[in-house]
């Protein structure tokens, strides 16, 4: 405790009690974010390793309804995702390197989606005055850069995964057959308490504007999906059940 309060007076711009409270707020966030990936990692082995949801909440101390909430998702299948929407997931992971983060959470996978400059997500995002130097330094302000190498894999978090499955509630919604950069985006905005969402809130943006104007522009012509795997490895694990 002693280290992280002194952390936080060395990271606060000055002695000020409100700045270094405003400081505490964010590592906070750092910590919250690193423990969930750091869970949701574990957990993912534990099933993998073909451990029930019961041992997995013994181990947690929680009750298994609790356990299988927040930590079992029923990914998609990635052939229905665009190939836009696959590039967004990979490179949310590029995104928490650079950034020195050692998971990738919700704030990723929304840079992620200015990377795909062509699709309905990015001119959603541009035709709202919403720039990705913007989200990026809001991002900072609630999480800081990291020092985590810059290479090798990296876990999603709990909240990440659910956004990806969030985006498929949102493509059955508008009746399409395919998930898109633009379903992501909103899938972004179901966990009001997750980085992405604080951050788009922030800036002004709103899911039904968004679902509005993405519901105008959709062509299922301009981004179809194709039966490539390339993005499962990334946050796909075993979500069998027993």
């Amino acid at each position: 405790m002693q280290e992280l309060i002194d952390d936080v007076r060395a990271d606060a711009p000055d002695e000020d009690a409100l700045s270094q409270l405003s400081q505490a707020s964010k590592t906070a966030v750092d910590l919250e974010q690193t423990t969930d990936a750091l869970l949701g990692h574990f957990v993912d082995q534990c099933r993998r390793s073909g451990r029930s949801w019961s041992d997995i909440s013994g181990a947690l101390g929680v009750s298994k309804q609790a356990a299988h909430k927040r930590f079992s998702f029923d990914v998609p299948r990635f052939e229905r995702f665009t190939d836009r929407a696959r590039a967004v997931l990979a490179q949310s992971e590029e995104e928490a390197h650079r950034l020195g983060h050692g998971f990738v959470g919700t704030e990723h996978i929304l840079l992620g989606l200015f990377d795909a400059s062509e699709g309905l997500a990015a001119h959603a995002l541009g035709e709202a005055g919403i720039t990705r130097s913007t989200i990026e330094t809001r991002i900072l302000a609630l999480i800081k850069r990291g020092a985590a190498p810059q290479e090798g894999k990296l876990p999603f978090t709990p909240r990440a995964k659910a956004a990806v499955q969030n985006a498929l509630s949102e493509a059955l919604q508008l009746g399409h057959n395919y998930i898109g950069t633009e379903h992501l985006l909103l899938g972004l905005f179901v966990d009001g308490e997750a980085i992405a969402a604080r951050v788009l809130v922030e800036v002004g943006a709103s899911y039904d504007i968004f679902k509005a104007r993405i519901t105008e522009a959709s062509d299922p012509a301009k981004d179809q999906p194709n039966s490539g795997h390339a993005a499962a490895d990334l946050i796909r694990g075993d979500q069998s059940e027993n």
